[in-house]
């Protein structure tokens, strides 16, 4: 497993969105996109790991899983 914070910015980032814009697209405060971002978390809950994920277009465990190459 790979943290959520290691693969936010970077697809928020290639979408050139700042992360207000992610948190609008998300539904979510851009606080929390803040401190995901930033390790300062102990985890994101499900409903937020869906939300961003469906906000950025890829599958949530795509957030949290490292894939074989």
């Amino acid at each position: 497993m790979t943290p959520i914070r290691l693969r936010l910015r970077p697809l928020r980032e290639r979408k050139d969105w700042s992360q207000a814009e992610l948190a609008r697209r998300a539904g979510v405060n851009q606080g929390t996109i803040s401190r995901i971002e930033a390790g300062h978390t102990k985890g994101v809950d499900l409903a937020t790991l869906d939300r961003l994920a469906r906000a950025l277009g890829v599958s949530p465990r795509s957030l949290i899983v490292t894939t074989k190459r």
